[in-house]
């Protein structure tokens, strides 16, 4: 069922989680000197576009990841053939500053050439007859941010030292490694912030907060209270008051807590309750937690390691313990658990934001074309070699990739659909 709370929470967390990612790639291309021609959030139709200095910015219509398009990637500047006629553009330096390839009429100020040649790459010039001056070959100078304009649609052009691959293999690889490493730096983030507000747990024999309908409250326990011994047995940590009330379920036990100045006797029946087939007594009580931003920070590291070691273990019993789909989900089933988990509190749902970040940024560096860690293998393989593998092959793989990506995505996504509504 939809609502609005669920569809809300899945729009920011999946959105923060993405965006997050490709502003890693987005920051240190930049970094690099890389010509980042679009930042976008999904993929297909445009809902939504920005344009700021040289990049756009784009929100799309389908929420199945995102991608920083770089100068380089894909075919770059248009090849100007000799007896292109084009219109040229120029500042006040006589320096062309946009190549205008169709409907000419529309730019009055426009010197038409006829092209005899042109290198928007290495040496930026073109070189042509300009109408009037049929007999004099003339050589103009194109700055490097100049446009190329097609169908009303400008294009930035992209010098060979503004592209990917132009860059040394260290740039390269911060470049694509930085969109992980967000993810892994968000989910920090994320538990920095949960222990800041929420508090951490701290293992001291002192009761924290209460249930409203637990066997603590109901029996005189206190938020706060330090507890001496437990059926005369005593105790210096909350894992010893918690194995003495999980031991106990049903029973009547005796605690002894220190209350301000005063010591109190309280006797407590733990409610019992099937835990993974142990029947188990529960109180209703949670541990002492503590806000300071040290214990915050340490929380964000020990959570971030947790759940990065949590995953692996995952990924490791699906490879040996075999494939299935029931195993993956997609934006569909992401849905379906954020529902599930919103109903828990804030709290629960930045601690699953964490999680979902973690799994994207360790899913990323998995080593399948396509994805990040696909690249970076590339890479690894060109640092062995002393030499780049040949672009067009590299290409070729990572788009096989992508496309099979895509329809393990759609398979995931169709049985999300069937597993949870139909």
């Amino acid at each position: 069922m939809l609502t609005v709370q669920t569809i809300v929470a899945f729009i920011v967390i999946f959105g923060s989680l993405v965006f997050f990612h490709e502003l890693g790639h987005l920051v240190f291309a930049k970094r690099a000197g890389i010509l980042c021609r679009e930042f976008a959030i999904g993929f297909g139709p445009k809902v939504f576009t920005y344009k700021k200095n040289e990049t756009v910015y784009t929100i799309r219509l389908l929420p199945l990841g995102g991608y920083v398009r770089m100068a380089g990637e894909d075919a770059e500047n248009p090849e100007l053939k000799p007896g292109y006629r084009v219109g040229l553009l120029f500042n006040s330096e006589e320096i062309v500053t946009k190549i205008v390839l169709d409907n000419k009429d529309k730019y009055p100020d426009l010197r038409v050439i006829e092209v005899e040649a042109a290198d928007l790459e290495h040496k930026l010039i073109i070189q042509g007859y300009e109408e009037g001056e049929e007999d004099t070959l003339q050589t103009f100078k194109i700055v490097e941010d100049a446009v190329v304009v097609s169908e009303g649609v400008e294009n930035q052009i992209a010098p060979f030292e503004r592209q990917f691959n132009s860059k040394s293999l260290g740039h390269r690889t911060m470049t694509i490694f930085a969109g992980p490493m967000m993810n892994f730096v968000l989910a920090f983030v994320i538990f920095v912030i949960i222990g800041l507000f929420q508090g951490v747990a701290v293992d001291e024999p002192r009761l924290g907060e209460l249930t409203a309908d637990g066997s603590a409250i109901t029996s005189g326990l206190k938020n706060g209270d330090e507890i001496q011994s437990i059926d005369g047995n005593e105790v210096s940590s909350w894992q010893d008051v918690q194995e003495a009330i999980q031991k106990n379920p049903g029973k009547e036990i005796e605690f002894v807590v220190e209350r301000g100045n005063k010591t109190e006797e309280i006797l407590v029946v733990p409610q019992e309750v099937d835990r993974e087939g142990e029947k188990v007594g529960v109180i209703g009580v949670y541990p002492p937690v503590e806000k300071s931003p040290i214990n915050a920070f340490k929380y964000g590291f020990t959570e971030t390691y947790f759940w990065t070691k949590q995953i692996f273990v995952i990924l490791g019993s699906l490879i040996t313990g075999g494939f299935s789909l029931d195993a993956l989900s997609g934006p569909v089933g992401i849905y379906k658990s954020t529902e599930e988990v919103a109903k828990s509190g804030i709290f629960y749902l930045m601690k699953w934001a964490g999680l979902l970040s973690i799994n994207l940024g360790i899913m990323n560096l998995l080593p399948l074309p396509a994805l990040d860690g696909g690249r970076l293998l590339f890479f690894l393989v060109e640092f062995l070699r002393g030499k780049p593998i040949d672009r067009q092959k590299e290409g070729l793989v990572h788009f096989v990739g992508f496309a099979l990506l895509m329809l393990l995505m759609i398979l995931v996504t169709w049985n999300d659909i069937q597993r949870f509504f139909l």
